[in-house]
């Protein structure tokens, strides 16, 4: 344990370069980091002041090593690089950013060697030809004081004056500050001053007016990013380029979670981009503030049970025991269940899933002769519609909305619809079965009762004088009470209407009531929601983050050329876009495979993966390869295929991985949430992606047949934004229609 009072710190990218350390190095840097805190002065560790720039010391790691390091205050530094002792001395720049008010260091002459690194290779041999008009300047159309005010690095200005190509870029950026990076390829994808200015660099500007030599206040700022426990440094240091972005908040990101919002807020955003870890950010920062006590007044949800272990395991690494102590973690439809079951202790009704539920109608519609109507048509309509709205009555049903629903139905129609929904329900009875939107439903109904009752009493207080009427709350004792005081929920565009209706009644309407992350571009349930129709008003209160930290520019491309042109909804009754969304990271280009039939493509699949084994340099753990396809049965075949080639598959099924140490395998839907660091997708062929059912709604429903293309894209989409480092498409036959040019090599 630190008795010194010393404290010693880590900027965001020294992990990055002391990564790349050998193994001894990295020991002795921990041994280092312990020393230093003792007491920094120890004789060997030979701290003094760097020779050129009297900001900056170097103390000794090992015999070969130096730490960098900034003095913030008499006990107070900041390791900002670990370098070999020869290289010491280079061009070194440590400053605090006029822009954001963090702190900044560059190493100019590493900066210039990566940038050299990536020039074209000269001709082979000599080629007698006129002299080629140089090559313009990627930057030229903006001025040293244009890019200075959107936050780059004045001391990477001549530099970035040398840049003609998109990989000298990218060399640059690999060793730049971030809000450097950040703005040059916003700029560089073509990005006005304008944009660039509103959706990159205002948004992690000072609050403040910078003092630029005041570097104790800027390692206080969101800005410098910064590590300071054991754990956390370890965390950095061991996990490797695949998880540090997890250990660290951007400065907007920051600001989302410590933010105090007026009622119901809204964080949005892009595959990778940290939604998830801003919530669980933002759950420790409620915590934190709550009064001492054993109950669990905060509830973080999610629409699974896959989904809701992975948030618990996270929260547990963020803050531990004590944080998860006062934190409820439960997928919605396990919440919605154990509320009813609390309600009505004596039901023993089996919850089933909507492919369960499309079983049961068409078999009733068998019962009864019926071929006039599709089961999925009966099925939605009665989620969406008759339970969506809460429909009690037959003449409720006449008079229900049925804004976006596509098909329109007649007054006899409806007649009919509602007869069969009577006994579908009567059928579910008998077997003792429910839906999930039943349940949900029904929670829903119960909860906003208790809401009511809560205020009522509440009311009486008021009309007394503040004094409780005890008769009003006998029996009750402390039941009447909200279940919670702040409510985080993840994956939010794939809840249900019913769901929104239970969790807004759970917490009562005051300041950081509901907080919900969430992108309408991953919706992969048919639950289209408007929020305000449901008691949730989160306008004003929206933001979006468009960082993404997992996918790289190269797969980032290709998966929004899935999307196309399609519009997305923001879950409150106006347009979602991905404007903005970007990426610093670069990598290698999604590749398309063809192939002539289904057993074919399945060879091709397991030659790749061996490909990968049977070359040192590309060979990874089997359980950073994924396999995702669009049905159960082909992950089926798939699974084999893999298995007579000495390849051990591990099914993804609804509750995570059944295995360790195999190519995880499983349907689209079974990889929201999930990361990988090479993601192979499966049967992307015309037919499957989207499915042939799909295609014939096309003129029989046309609303339908968009909202389900819309679907099928965004499976798609998630599937490919799993991946960090590549994605491999397969198909037979006719490739999807979501596939662009790039992978077809069609255009």
């Amino acid at each position: 344990m630190n008795t010194s009072g010393v404290t010693l710190r880590l900027l965001d990218k020294a992990d990055k370069e002391i990564l790349k350390l050998p193994r001894t190095v990295k020991g002795a840097f921990f041994d280092f980091q312990h020393k230093f805190k003792t007491n920094p002065h120890t004789t060997g560790l030979k701290l003094q002041h760097l020779k050129g720039d009297t900001r900056l010391w170097s103390a000794r790691v090992s015999d070969d090593y130096r730490a960098l390091l900034i003095r913030l205050a008499d006990d107070d530094w900041l390791i900002v690089s670990v370098k070999h002792r020869k290289d010491v001395y280079d061009r070194l720049s440590a400053g605090v950013n006029h822009v954001t008010g963090g702190i900044e260091y560059v190493d100019l002459e590493v900066v210039e060697d990566s940038v050299l690194r990536r020039l074209p290779a000269p001709p082979s041999a000599p080629v007698v030809a006129p002299e080629p008009a140089k090559p313009p300047e990627l930057f030229a159309d903006w001025s040293d004081t244009e890019l200075s005010d959107l936050g780059v690095a004045e001391p990477l200005l001549p530099v970035i004056r040398t840049l003609t190509t998109e990989d000298q870029l990218l060399g640059l950026i690999e060793y730049a500050p971030q809000l450097t990076g950040e703005v040059l390829l916003a700029l560089f994808d073509g990005r006005s001053f304008d944009e660039v200015l509103d959706q990159v660099t205002t948004p992690v500007a000072a609050a403040e007016p910078v003092d630029p030599a005041d570097f104790k206040a800027a390692a206080q700022r969101p800005a410098t990013v910064v590590t300071t426990s054991d754990e956390d440094l370890r965390e950095a240091l061991e996990g490797g380029d695949f998880g540090r972005w997890k250990a660290f908040l951007h400065p907007t990101q920051t600001k989302l979670v410590e933010r105090r919002y007026s009622g119901p807020a809204r964080v949005g955003g892009g595959p990778g981009t940290g939604k998830t870890i801003v919530a669980l950010h933002r759950v420790r920062h409620l915590v934190r503030q709550l009064p001492p006590g054993r109950d669990k007044p905060v509830l973080l949800t999610t629409y699974n049970k896959n989904l809701a272990a992975d948030l618990r395991s996270r929260l547990l690494e963020l803050g531990g025991e004590e944080l998860v102590a006062r934190v409820d973690v439960s997928h919605v439809d396990q919440l919605a269940l154990r509320t009813v079951r609390e309600a009505e202790p004596g039901s023993g009704k089996q919850a089933m899933d909507d492919s369960q539920a499309v079983r049961e109608w068409r078999a009733l519609l068998d019962e009864l002769g019926e071929d006039t109507w599709d089961p999925e048509f009966l099925h939605d309509e009665w989620t969406q519609v008759i339970l969506g709205q809460a429909v009690a009555t037959r003449a409720d049903y006449f008079r229900a909305r049925r804004a976006g629903r596509g098909r329109s139905v007649t007054r006899g129609e409806r007649a009919e619809i509602w007869q069969l929904a009577e006994r579908f329900t009567q059928r579910l009875d008998r077997l003792g079965r429910q839906t999930w939107d039943q349940v949900a439903e029904r929670a829903a109904r119960l909860e906003m009762g208790r809401e009511h009752r809560i205020l009522s009493i509440a009311r009486q207080r008021e009309e007394a004088g503040g004094l409780a009427n005890v008769h009003l709350q006998d029996g009750s004792a402390g039941w009447l009470r909200y279940r919670y005081r702040h409510i985080i929920v993840d994956e939010a565009q794939d809840l249900r209407p019913a769901h929104w209706k239970m969790l807004r009644a759970m917490a009562p309407r005051e300041a950081n009531d509901l907080f919900l992350v969430g992108d309408t571009h991953q919706r992969i349930y048919k639950n289209q929601v408007t929020l305000g129709s449901l008691g949730i008003n989160i306008r004003g209160r929206s933001s979006k983050l468009s960082l993404s930290y997992r996918t790289t520019r190269q797969i980032l491309r290709s998966a929004l050329d899935v999307l196309g042109e399609t519009a997305y909804d923001d879950l409150d009754g106006s347009q979602e876009t991905l404007a903005g969304y970007r990426s610093v990271l670069s990598g290698k280009q999604p590749a398309g495979h063809s192939f002539a039939d289904w057993a074919q493509e399945r060879e091709g699949i397991a030659a790749l993966i061996k490909e990968w084994d049977d070359n040192p340099e590309l060979s990874i753990p089997h359980e950073q390869i994924a396999i995702c396809v669009p049905t159960n049965q082909m992950a089926a075949e798939v699974g084999y295929t893999l298995g007579l080639q000495g390849i051990r598959p591990v099914e993804i099924r609804a509750d995570g991985p059944h295995g360790d140490g195999g190519v995880h395998i499983g349907t689209m839907f079974r990889f929201k949430g999930l990361e990988y660091q090479r993601m192979i997708i499966g049967g992307v062929t015309d037919g499957l992606v989207p499915r042939d059912a799909v295609n014939l709604l096309r003129t029989s429903d046309p609303v339908r047949f968009r909202h389900e293309m819309q679907r099928a894209r965004s499976l798609l989409f998630v599937a490919a934004t799993r991946a960090r480092d590549s994605v491999d498409v397969f198909w037979h036959g006719t490739p999807s229609p979501f596939l662009g040019p790039s992978l077809t090599g069609k255009r």
